[in-house]
């Protein structure tokens, strides 16, 4: 492991404990990883920062992975909320249009809408629900 990580390796690295947290982690023949160690391993090599692998090895996961070429479900959430911030940080509003609109937005809506079992819906469903409203 390199002595100090940069932080967008620790985001890299937060980011796939989180998948195995939640056991969406793989390896890869496919199968679910079980072992925490493992998990560490994969994490490292995806940031670039295993002690395992050549300089040059590192450099070219770290590219491969910021190229966006891995991600479940924990991974898109993971980087939702960054998402919404950029997304208002360049100024993009939701408006009246539900389309391209968070589900915690939506949710927000649809409570003040007063609409019954938001919190079982999904985005489409809270969107749909909010069309007919």
């Amino acid at each position: 492991m390199a002595k100090q990580q940069s932080p967008k390796q620790k985001q890299i690295v937060g980011r796939v404990m989180h998948e195995f947290k939640n056991g969406e982690l793989e390896q890869g023949a496919g199968g679910k990883v079980k072992s925490p160690r493992q998990a560490i391993a994969i994490a490292l090599s995806e940031a670039g920062a295993s002690n395992e692998q050549a300089a040059s090895e590192n450099r070219k996961r770290m590219k491969k992975t910021q190229s966006g070429k891995r991600g479940g479900k924990a991974a898109q959430q993971h980087t939702a909320p960054q998402q919404k911030e950029r997304a208002s940080a360049h100024g993009a509003t939701g408006g009246s249009t539900t389309a391209g609109t968070t589900r915690a937005e939506l949710y927000r809506r649809a409570q003040e809408a007063g609409i019954p079992g938001r919190s079982r819906m999904t985005r489409d469903e809270l969107q749909r629900s909010l069309t007919r409203h």
